[in-house]
């Protein structure tokens, strides 16, 4: 794998102080990752929706400094100083340390806020890690004007991955491909990809109601249930399914068979919890309201003909999701019938988007 191209040379221009600011989504996958070996390497190849609404907006201040062996960082979130979330940062910092050796030659004070509810469900260690990943990049950048856009956002995409392989996705919309597939061009398990192909009208700003039906800190951490995979009696054909998938959803995404679509995505989120159901210690992440929204979803689905579907992340809380036509129609059955199941009747309504934009 060329991770070369990554390392940082020596700069001729020297920058005292600066700050970043930039506004990074979280994504949600359609068929998912579940499984990885170091550095961040995932064991089957993924494809997810870019968000819209639910996002980190994170500004780093760089002040220069002299050169240490340690990085120098402060981290605020949502205006309160974190010390509990800076031993993951430290050890992304450490994961990124040969590419971006600036970062050993700066004092970084980290400012981050999400527009959701922090570890509800909602991947907001992509968001969050993408954004911090971009914050270095406009550094780099101003380090050495000569670097591509299209360099930046595969280099951003790459770092984000060492912190949350799921933030690798992050960077760009509206659909990213992360892991090597043998049919998807360009993919790679370094970083993700834009989808390369065209994709199908139906597809198009399509919707992405969240359902919080638990706020609460997740039962288990993303990590932990990676790492439950290493010995799991169903991986290695779990990694078959996730790869013959692909291959069905690249297909999908092309001919626009909604159907086939919303077989296939809520296959992925119950296979998913599947593997949690079968690990050692096993677990069981979904609540008796996640239920009661799927069954309600499903007997709506029949009942109006509707392409409406849900998926999962690590998690209870329900990802509804809907081509824009029927908008309207699955608000008002959300608002009406599926709020209550939610805690304090909170969701979030949310689209597909573009991916980061400098703030």
């Amino acid at each position: 794998m060329d991770t070369a191209q990554f390392i940082t040379k020596s700069f001729k221009d020297s920058i005292e102080k600066a700050n970043f600011s930039w506004q990074t989504p979280s994504n949600i996958a359609l068929v998912k990752y579940w499984g990885k070996s170091n550095p961040q390497i995932p064991k089957n190849a993924s494809i997810s929706f870019t968000l819209n609404n639910c996002h980190t907006i994170t500004t780093i201040k760089f002040e220069k400094k002299e050169k240490t062996s340690s990085v120098d960082f402060e981290l605020f979130f949502e205006g309160k100083e974190k010390e509990e979330f800076k031993p993951k940062i430290a050890d992304f910092f450490t994961r990124i340390q040969d590419y971006c050796s600036y970062i050993f030659e700066y004092k970084m004070t980290i400012n981050s806020e999400n527009s959701f509810p922090h570890s509800s469900g909602i991947a907001s260690s992509a968001s969050g890690l993408s954004a911090i990943a971009m914050c270095l990049m406009s550094l780099e950048h101003a380090l050495n004007p000569t670097l591509t856009k299209e360099f930046i956002n595969k280099k951003a995409s790459f770092l984000a991955r060492l912190g949350s392989g799921s933030a690798s996705r992050s960077i760009e919309g509206p659909l990213v491909v992360w892991g090597t597939h043998p049919n998807i061009e360009g993919s790679s398990d370094l970083f993700g990809i834009q989808f390369p192909y065209k994709v199908h009208s139906v597809f198009e700003n399509y919707q992405d109601a969240i359902l919080l039906v638990d706020k609460g800190e997740k039962q288990v951490s993303s990590t932990v249930g990676h790492n439950l995979m290493h010995d799991h009696p169903y991986a290695e054909n779990r990694f078959q399914q996730a790869n013959e998938n692909m291959s069905k959803m690249v297909e999908i995404l092309q001919n626009g068979d909604i159907k086939a679509f919303v077989n296939l995505v809520e296959s992925e989120a119950l296979t998913l919890h599947a593997m949690m159901l079968t690990s050692t210690p096993y677990f069981v992440l979904m609540k008796p309201n996640t239920l009661e929204i799927i069954n309600r979803i499903w007997e709506y689905r029949k009942e109006h003909d509707s392409n409406l579907c849900f998926t999962l992340d690590a998690g209870a809380n329900v990802h509804v999701l809907y081509p824009e036509l029927e908008k309207e129609s699955v608000n008002q059955f959300i608002e009406n019938q599926l709020s209550k199941y939610c805690q304090k009747n909170h969701y979030i309504c949310d689209s597909v988007g573009y991916g980061a934009a400098q703030l």
